[in-house]
């Protein structure tokens, strides 16, 4: 018969083992977890804009991690929920769901995989298991807006949005505020491409559209428009006029034509996912991305270098601190539709 002394040792002998069987388990099941994936908006994920934001903070993620992740490249609106729900029977954990048109289909599929960790970008699902990534877009869009007019030498200045929706009426609204607070007697046309999701994918209408502001005056147009607004871009230098691009950074598609691009870090916001989900530390909720946070902002490089003098950049930087501070406040039309003239 085995003592009692014998038993509990061999008690504490299994009970140390199961706790290090255990450990090494969980050390196992927290690594396999990381397992990113991305479904792309309407656009794919090289329309050099907001959906390629996502990709290349992935692509960062990957090189320096080592861990490979998975995407999905929609075609229909119908696809939205297949690929989601595709990914969270795969096991992949964090979702990144690219553009607020996501998001009822995330509704579904995160109640239905309550221990998948997804974040959606633009848009704020209420689910325990939901990262919500929304940006200050009209801040970004005051800036960009300040150096067209400080630009023009008309005094008139475009904008093109993709989809007509509250979400590009807010880079429009900011944007305008952003041309009077420098040029205050200036003119600003504006137009949408659309009202469904194809509105993110015509260059060649957003090629018309600016054109036609062309034609009435414009002399630099920025674009909201996702893949629509290569074509903005184009017609812009064609005519020997400014673009602004947007999302990425679009100065490089047409060097000396493109006066800046109105960063959204979509990049850091994937990246950010990805990483943090790694680390443990990835949380639900909403995070909100403006000048302060780094999460917008206007790309200088050796493209635009020669376009952007030096008042322009002293304006612009300062305006930056003024918003962050308070000094400036930026009208967002999510918050008040009537944009200040």
């Amino acid at each position: 018969m085995m003592s009692q002394s014998n038993h509990r040792t061999s008690a504490q002998f299994l009970a140390s083992a199961v706790s290090l069987f255990v450990l090494s388990l969980g050390i196992t099941t927290a690594k396999a977890e990381v397992k990113p994936a991305i479904v792309y908006d309407l656009g794919g994920k090289f329309d050099k804009s907001f959906n390629e934001g996502a990709y290349m903070g992935a692509e960062k993620f990957k090189t320096e991690s080592g861990i490979v992740y998975r995407d999905f490249e929609i075609q229909n609106d119908a696809q939205r929920e297949q690929g989601l729900r595709r990914f969270a029977r795969d096991g992949f954990s964090p979702i990144v769901a690219v553009g607020f048109s996501q998001a009822s289909a995330l509704e579904k599929v995160a109640a239905e995989f309550p221990n998948t960790q997804f974040t959606i970008i633009d848009m704020v699902v209420d689910k325990p298991n939901v990262q919500s990534i929304v940006f200050r877009e009209q801040e970004g869009s005051f800036i960009v807006g300040l150096m067209a007019g400080r630009a023009s030498k008309s005094g008139k200045v475009g904008f093109v949005g993709g989809m007509d929706i509250p979400l590009i009426r807010k880079f429009a609204c900011g944007y305008v505020q952003g041309v009077k607070f420098a040029k205050p007697g200036a003119e600003v046309f504006q137009n949408m491409t659309g009202t469904t999701g194809a509105a993110w994918a015509d260059p060649v209408k957003g090629g018309e559209l600016a054109k036609s502001q062309i034609e009435r005056g414009a002399d630099v147009i920025y674009h909201a428009a996702g893949g629509t607004g290569l074509g903005v871009l184009r017609a812009t230098a064609d005519a020997g006029k400014l673009g602004i691009g947007v999302d990425s950074n679009q100065n490089g598609l047409f060097p000396g034509k493109v006066l800046t691009s109105m960063l959204k870090r979509v990049d850091v916001a994937t990246y950010k996912s990805f990483a943090d989900a790694k680390a443990g530390s990835w949380k639900a909720g909403v995070q909100v991305l403006g000048l302060k946070e780094q999460g917008v902002g206007y790309a200088l490089d050796d493209n635009n270098k020669a376009l952007v003098n030096a008042d322009m950049l002293s304006a612009a930087d300062q305006a930056i601190q003024d918003i962050i501070s308070g000094k400036i406040a930026v009208h967002d039309y999510m918050a008040d539709s009537q944009c200040p003239n």
